[in-house]
């Protein structure tokens, strides 16, 4: 049967000590009532003793947030701990969080005691901790560095003592994802009461290995996971809690465990963690980064289409992030182009497709991206350019200050091609009078209009045209990167129109 991993959150308190971040009180009350939506087990929610501020934050989140377990940390001395309680005794389950070093590091060059004084401060401040609260968490600061009897040793202590966590940290990211596990799996073989505590760890990133290391410990017995939202804190940060919840939902078999985590509602807390700190959550970070469920390459959108297990092990709807993202690009093939157009509406015949691929593939050579816009441009472009007399091959312009414009225009009708040059008012009007000249037609512009489809700089330039000739009024329309050809494209479409009304 699966074990529970406990999912322990220190976004608050750990991630709020990211460079750059920063939150007020109102703020961390609105992502700890978001935590608890999420489920969290644990919710870590500041430092009360660092300042008032921090004090009255935590208060407030044990006063006003239900479902999960309040803590704070406090450094192993009484004023600490006694501000951890004041600041989380009004929520229904708190618990006070001691934090100490064990390494020789600490020791020597921080702490400046000995391991036995240590050994006695980290015992008599549960002992303390106890007596106001039944729920006492313990931590063994730098435990990746510190010497492993001396480690089994504070742990017996602490429990025997009354803590009811002990937390395993690797303070500095010093770990790597075996040895950790085995340190783990040691903890559970020879400190001979632990089972009467949860067993936790708490990683930290400097070497990109904090998620690893974590589940590595869950995949060696650990029961708690401390991480954040996003993976943010100290320096590179810490286990982000979105990839610890989903490998092990994705891969519970493996891992022997699961959690109780909404995971629906990760994405929704990313963003808003995100938001509240200003730091940008980067596109390719998994399970919540934008990219997370796009595909752009054409082979992968083409199975992915078929069947998402192809290429996605999990579904973007598991983690809140609505549905998977086919990124059109010139990378993509037929097949995710009919797929957008379907879903956009449009049914169109194996010979449409083919033309407006290729327009397509033009049109993403400029852009690095085509989004929904420009496929509507392209339809209706390429809708308003069938049954045509007049083909655009090309046109050159030349104007600027002090220059004349003036434009060559080459159409094609049937086999035979038309060159004519104009000059004009400006670019546009001088191939329109280009165009003229070769239709030989008497037409009135009554409309010109010319909108960008989308928003980037590289969008595709929308033109409409609506041109009078005699009793009859025609519209044309036009896209380019362009906009003089798109300008064109639909004079020229305009005029194909007037000329099919008269036939």
């Amino acid at each position: 049967m699966e074990r529970k991993v406990h999912i322990f959150d220190t976004t608050l308190r750990d991630g709020e000590q990211s460079p750059g971040a920063s939150l007020t009180g109102a703020e961390k009350l609105e992502i700890a009532r978001q935590l608890a939506r999420l489920n969290v087990d644990v919710i870590e929610a500041g430092f009360p003793a660092s300042s008032p501020g921090d004090f009255r934050a935590v208060q407030e989140i044990a006063r006003n947030v239900q479902g999960p377990t309040i803590t704070a940390l406090a450094r192993a001395v009484k004023a600490d701990i006694d501000a951890v309680w004041e600041a989380v005794r009004p929520a229904a389950r708190p618990r006070i969080h001691i934090v100490l070093g064990t390494s020789d590091i600490h020791a020597r060059n921080k702490l400046r005691r000995s391991r036995e004084e240590l050994l006695r401060m980290g015992v008599e401040a549960v002992r303390y901790a106890r007596s106001l609260c039944p729920d006492v968490e313990y931590s063994t600061e730098d435990a990746s560095r510190s010497d492993r009897r001396y480690l089994f040793q504070v742990l017996e202590a602490v429990i025997d003592a009354g803590a009811t966590v002990v937390n395993v940290p690797d303070t500095v990211g010093y770990a790597v994802p075996a040895q950790w596990g085995r340190l783990i799996a040691d903890i559970r073989r020879h400190v001979r009461n632990i089972d009467r505590a949860i067993l936790s760890v708490h990683c930290h990133n400097d070497l990109g290995m904090a998620t690893a290391n974590s589940l590595a410990a869950v995949r060696a017995g650990a029961q708690q996971v401390e991480c954040t939202i996003n993976g943010i804190g100290e320096r590179a940060g810490n286990a982000s809690l979105e990839e610890v919840v989903m490998a092990i939902k994705v891969r519970g078999r493996y891992y022997g465990a699961h959690t109780d985590v909404v995971t629906p509602e990760l994405c929704r807390t990313s963003t808003l963690v995100s938001r509240f700190t200003g730091l940008a959550v980067a596109r390719s970070k998994a399970v919540v980064g934008a990219n997370a469920f796009a595909h752009s390459s054409g082979i992968h959108q083409d199975g992915v289409l078929k069947h998402r297990d192809n290429y996605e092990i999990m579904r973007p709807e598991e983690v809140g992030a609505g549905e998977t993202q086919i990124v059109l690009t010139a990378r993509s093939g037929r097949h995710a182009v009919r797929h957008r157009l379907e879903q956009l509406g449009y049914r169109l015949t194996p010979a449409e497709l083919e033309r407006l691929h290729a327009r397509f593939l033009e049109l993403a050579d400029v852009k690095k991206q085509v989004f929904d816009d420009d496929l509507h441009a392209l339809v209706a472009d390429q809708r308003g350019t069938t049954n045509q007399t007049y083909h655009l091959e090309s046109f050159r312009v030349a104007c600027g200050t002090g220059v004349t414009p003036s434009a060559s225009v080459v159409l094609r009708s049937g086999e035979v091609l038309f060159e004519r040059s104009a000059a004009g008012d400006g670019p546009v009007d001088a191939c329109f009078r280009a165009v003229d000249s070769i239709t030989g037609l008497p037409v009135a512009l009554k409309e010109y209009r010319l909108n960008a489809a989308t928003a980037e700089k590289e969008a595709l330039g929308e033109a409409r045209v609506s041109l009078q000739l005699e009793d009859r009024t025609a519209a044309g329309h036009g896209v380019s990167t362009d906009v003089i050809e798109a300008s064109v494209r639909a004079y020229v479409s305009a005029i194909n129109r007037l000329l099919s009304m008269g036939k």
